[in-house]
């Protein structure tokens, strides 16, 4: 047992160390961009090319160190950066969000969700609360992960089962949901710039996913509960440690008048879709009236903008959090405060992107891959499960989910692309490889301070106290979010609205 415990340890002292070995993402795009120039430099010496299938050109090296490409690289890095897809994405997303989190409305609503639960369903809404909310970024990681522990304390259950229950559904059920949060147009910005390496007029909206996803939802909250009521705790036993429980407060009268106020601003905005959808030439239907064509689709996030804005300030007056306009302002500027590092690593990234792009050699690797795995003949089934195993093995290593999509995805999109496969079913993949594999993963942003909340009710804890634990987790999620995925191909089901599983090409 000893022996079993001890290699272990090595094992996670080498992912650790690996990790640690590695360079902030930001350094790691720019080093990424260096290697791309010299590469562009090396690639056109050797006369590095390939046919274009669907066209038939030769497709060149092109090198970005001649006299031509060092003058690309400086007339346009200001447009690269400004002009790449997530940035402005992410910014009005979280304008909005700000504000709804600011007031105090997300963490009300939460609250009340989880203190009208039914004791038997308890486990079953701090998973579910886990994974909803992710529409306000960090938030799960520091209320709901805490709160799950306090509610199981308060109730006489394991508060590190609870805890778990909570990370489970915060972090390894991070891509699911039943709204569209801050992931999903960030997700779909980079996966429109990698789209356009082959197709320069593709664009995968925030939406790519959606169907999905909420079908995602259900499993990882169903087998999250399984795992935590019938592995978790029973591995835990009784809590034996000094930590006393606490009493969670209910909603103030505030509070709930002003969460009334918020369901009359949520009628409302359903009430101007409807009249702007429904109706055949409602005012928010694309051109020929499309529904798929809405600009309530491809401006989602204009739309999310103003309804969880809107939501927050209503809720904010009414509660007093905001006096004024400035402290609505005020709650804008704190969610900006969030993205600093976020708007460093773009710059650096879309310089990688853009090489990649210009190089031409995104476009080759991905058709002489795409060629290979023909060669291959895996079948699609079989390529999504390697393309899950490797997006979690490289999570182990990696936190950024936009870091590592970045990467993989000018790599893996065209080459899916050129075998047939939507540049959607591409980032739904990557999605369940990333997020499975976030709850045992030390470089994941967050870990450090879970294994600080597992200490404060169990003071040997430490990072094999947080693997093992959620481990089980990470097993369960792959294998049933993969069967979800295997169902919806065989099926041929649509990812989200107007989001196939093939690219027509």
């Amino acid at each position: 047992m000893t022996k079993k415990k001890s290699g272990f340890g090595g094992f996670l002292g080498f992912v650790e160390r690996a990790g640690n070995a590695l360079p902030h993402p930001a350094s790691l795009f720019a080093i990424l961009a260096i290697l791309v120039l010299i590469l562009s430099m090396v690639g056109h010496w050797l006369d590095w090319t390939a046919i274009h299938p669907a066209t038939g050109a030769e497709v060149k090296t092109v090198n970005l160190l001649s006299k031509e490409g060092i003058h690309k690289i400086i007339l346009e890095m200001v447009d690269n950066y400004t002009g790449f897809a997530p940035l402005g994405i992410v910014m009005v997303a979280l304008l909005g969000i700000g504000i709804a989190e600011s007031s105090g409305l997300i963490s009300a609503a939460i609250r009340l969700m989880v203190l009208k639960a039914p004791a038997r369903l308890l486990t079953f809404v701090i998973v579910f609360a886990g994974i909803l909310s992710n529409i306000a970024s960090d938030l799960g990681y520091v209320l709901i992960i805490p709160l799950g522990a306090i509610i199981f304390h308060s109730v006489g259950r394991h508060p590190i089962a609870g805890m778990a229950a909570a990370f489970a559904g915060v972090s390894g059920g991070f891509s699911a949901n039943l709204f569209i949060g801050t992931i999903d147009p960030l997700l779909a910005g980079l996966s429109t710039e990698a789209a356009r390496i082959l197709d320069p007029e593709y664009y995968v909206l925030p939406t790519a996913n959606y169907f999905f996803m909420v079908a995602s939802t259900f499993i990882i909250a169903i087998s999250g509960t399984l795992v935590t009521e019938r592995f978790i705790e029973p591995r835990l036993g009784n809590y034996q440690g000094d930590v006393k429980p606490e009493v969670l407060e209910p909603l103030a009268p505030k509070e709930k008048k002003a969460l009334n106020w918020v369901l009359i601003v949520i009628g409302i905005w359903l009430a101007i879709l409807a009249l702007g959808l429904v109706p055949s030439e409602g005012f928010l239907r694309g051109p020929e009236n499309s529904l798929l064509r809405s600009p309530i689709l491809k401006g989602f996030i204009a739309f999310l903008f103003f309804f969880a804005g809107s939501m927050g300030v209503v809720y904010g007056f009414i509660t007093g959090k905001f006096k004024s306009d400035a402290d609505v302002v005020k709650g804008m500027v704190e969610s900006f405060k969030t993205l600093a590092a976020f708007m460093v690593l773009v710059f650096f990234a879309a310089q990688f992107v853009a090489y990649f792009k210009w190089s031409n050699l995104g476009l080759i690797i991905a058709i002489e891959g795409a060629a290979g795995l023909q060669e291959m003949n895996l079948g699609l089934i079989p390529l999504l499960l390697m393309f899950i195993v490797l997006s979690g093995f490289i999570n182990m290593f990696m936190g950024s989910a936009s870091a590592k999509w970045a990467i993989l995805g000018p790599v893996f999109i065209p080459m899916f692309m050129l075998l047939g496969y939507s540049p959607e079913l591409s980032q739904a993949v990557f999605r369940i490889g990333d997020s499975v594999t976030n709850i045992i993963s030390p470089m994941m942003s967050f870990f450090a301070l879970i294994i600080v909340y597992f200490e404060k009710y169990d003071k040997k804890a430490g990072i094999g106290t947080l693997i093992s634990t959620m481990l089980p987790y990470t097993i369960v999620f792959t294998i049933l979010w993969s069967l979800l995925l295997i169902v919806w191909v065989i099926f041929g089901l649509p990812l989200g609205p107007g989001a196939g599983l093939y690219y027509p090409g």
